[in-house]
């Protein structure tokens, strides 16, 4: 690419892809602003300087906004941009892409559904713990077959999540009893501190109607009853967290382990050990993947049936539903609840 340099090339072609694949639909502010990194090697030349593995689009366009960045076309943000470079090179460099999506939480609850409680809930890839709280939010699934509502037992919650059905079978589903929350992450995020709250704010992209609102909500359903967050790599330490946690919740407490959409960002390795430690450390292990991430389904996917872009819900291994990946939509696909685990 003429007066790009090669690192600038690289920034170019990855926010050029970005523009033209994944932003469209979804946030038309970022795909204006990623096509713009493309065509300017001043800016991509600034991105290059930030290290290869911290500046993806969503992280590095959340770190500007944090930082104060107008939501304003290309032009304005780059020279935004260019007078405070040095500040988005140094908090791009030292964070991490960590979405905390609480919706996810409906696709959860199904097979969270099919565990005898009390549970004892340790998450990994917690982030600000936003999914450790399936018992204080409200759920709306809505499908051909009419809607299925639940709601916490003694209040109602300030956060109701509302999920489309896809297909005929409908999911069990009940209200856990979550008795000990948990999570492990590199970087926790604490929903009592400004900055971290701010933070999870600005990785919701722009246009993404209502997100932000829900993770506020859910921010404050954390920040009045904070889990117990732990930092440190999971294959290394989630042994140790596990034995921990069965140390501290209430006698007789179901432990459960969940992956949700976390597998991904661990490398092969250290996936296959977080995987073989939760189900061996845990008494329940509930993840939601790619169906192609990994082997640890007890039967494979059919790809010429499975939805596109849907992720896999799985207890202990058993392929329950399709999911979108942030819970927009569930399709129950294991019959018979009563057939379960």
């Amino acid at each position: 690419m003429t007066g790009f340099s090669d690192a600038a090339a690289a920034v170019a072609e990855r926010y050029e892809r970005f523009a033209r694949e994944e932003a469209p639909g979804r946030s038309e502010l970022y795909a204006d602003w990623a096509s713009g990194v493309a065509g300017d090697a001043v800016v991509a030349a600034t991105l290059a300087r930030i290290p290869a593995n911290r500046r993806q689009p969503p992280l590095v366009f959340a770190v500007t906004r944090m930082l104060g960045a107008p939501l304003r076309p290309f032009g304005e943000w780059a020279a935004w941009l260019a007078e405070h470079a040095d500040e988005v090179v140094a908090e791009c460099t030292a964070r991490s892409v960590q979405t905390n999506e609480p919706l996810r939480c409906a696709a959860l609850l199904p097979a969270l559904s099919l565990i005898d409680g009390p549970i004892a809930l340790l998450e990994v890839g917690a982030s600000a713990g936003l999914c450790l709280y399936p018992d204080r939010y409200g759920y709306r699934y809505t499908g051909s077959g009419g809607a299925l509502v639940l709601d916490p037992v003694d209040d109602p919650s300030p956060l109701v999540l509302e999920t489309a059905l896809r297909g005929d079978a409908r999911p069990p589903l009940r209200m856990p009893d979550v008795v000990w929350r948990a999570g492990i992450d590199l970087q926790p995020l604490d929903a009592r501190v400004a900055r971290d709250r701010a933070w999870l704010r600005g990785l919701v992209w722009p246009g993404e109607s209502g997100r932000e609102q829900r993770i506020e909500a859910a921010l404050d359903v954390a920040a009045a009853d904070p889990p117990h967050l732990v930092v440190g790599n999971a294959p290394e330490v989630l042994a140790e967290v596990a034995a921990a946690v069965r140390s501290a919740a209430p006698r007789g407490a179901t432990l459960v382990i969940t992956t949700p959409g976390v597998l991904a960002h661990i490398p092969r390795a250290g996936r296959e050990r977080v995987i073989a430690l939760a189900r061996e450390c845990g008494d329940a292990w509930i993840t939601l993947d790619a169906p192609a991430l990994h082997e640890s389904w007890d039967a494979p996917t059919d790809a010429s049936t499975w939805p596109a872009g849907g992720f896999a819900l799985a207890l202990d291994g058993r392929i329950l539903a399709a999911a979108d990946p942030l819970g927009r939509w569930l399709e129950w696909r294991a019959g018979d609840a009563a057939s379960a685990p």
